[in-house]
């Protein structure tokens, strides 16, 4: 394996499909079945989590650690209330650390701006500073209504995309699903936008258990998205994380099975004035 490889698999081609291109397992469905998608979700999303989640406040640190050694990054995630009224904007940042800053340096920021009571995308830009020099700027927009989606790289000609239906993308699908009604056994499909396609999002809870934190141990969700696309980045296995089992859903590790070990995100900071918490590991 080419070593610029091996940094790619174990450094910081963990952004995306670590936090969130994680979700995928997807399987075609039929328009009568993609029409009752937005009504289902409807019906499994919880009204307390999501207002919680979208109050403005909410910021979240992870220390990124390959195979539960060293640590190789830090990603950073807030939501922040906008003028236009009912619009949010999920703000994310990912950066080197350490020995790994020499190798391959990185400085990504992700920005989703998300409306309505589903908060569906809107809007997506990436800026990636990665390696020496690399410098990629992506712009993706999201027309629910007329189910269109305009992506655009760099200077490179704006592509059109129909959909079939209304879609998130995955930021926007992580942040929605902290937010279902998970029942054990039991799927439920978010619509996503990844690679220039629409996948059927497929959500598993796995079980209910205790995970040590900086909130101490606490009773945790383990849930399972199935993944089939790569996103931006490079995935070589399956993915899970743990969710806080109460009202505010915290994430508090994430961790996903790579070519060479596994990369573990784990939550060392967070604040939400409606979780009435402010905690760091330096609390414990």
């Amino acid at each position: 394996m080419a070593f610029s490889r091996y940094i790619r698999l174990t450094g910081f081609y963990f952004h995306l499909f670590l936090f969130i291109a994680c979700f995928v397992g997807w399987a075609e469905k039929d328009a009568a079945a993609e029409n009752n998608i937005v009504e289902t979700q409807m019906q499994h999303l919880r009204p307390d989590v999501l207002a919680n989640m979208f109050n403005g406040e909410e910021q979240m640190h992870f220390s990124i650690s390959w195979s539960g050694g060293p640590k190789i990054g830090d990603l950073y995630l807030s939501v922040k209330k906008q003028e236009q009224p009912g619009e949010y904007a999920i703000d994310v940042r990912v950066t080197d650390y350490g020995l790994f800053k020499l190798f391959y340096p990185v400085d990504d920021t992700f920005t989703t701006y998300v409306k309505g009571d589903l908060k569906l995308p809107v809007r997506y830009e990436v800026f990636q500073k990665e390696g020496r020099g690399s410098k990629i700027r992506r712009l993706t927009r999201y027309d629910q209504q007329a189910l269109q989606v305009t992506y655009r790289k760099n200077d490179q000609p704006e592509e059109l995309f129909s959909i079939l239906g209304t879609v998130y993308n995955e930021f926007s699908a992580f942040f929605i699903t902290r937010a279902l009604r998970l029942v054990k056994d039991a799927e439920i499909i978010i619509p996503a936008f990844v690679d220039k396609k629409r996948h059927q999002v497929a959500v598993q809870l796995l079980s209910k258990e205790p995970r040590k934190s900086i909130f101490g141990e606490v009773p945790t969700l383990k849930v399972k998205p199935v993944m089939s696309f790569k996103g931006l980045y490079d995935k070589d296995g399956d993915t899970v994380f743990w969710l806080t089992d109460d009202e505010c859903r915290i994430p508090v590790e994430i961790e996903s099975k790579i070519l060479i070990g596994f990369l573990s995100a784990e939550l060392v900071e967070y604040s939400n004035t409606s979780c009435s918490v402010t905690l760091t590991t330096e609390d414990h």
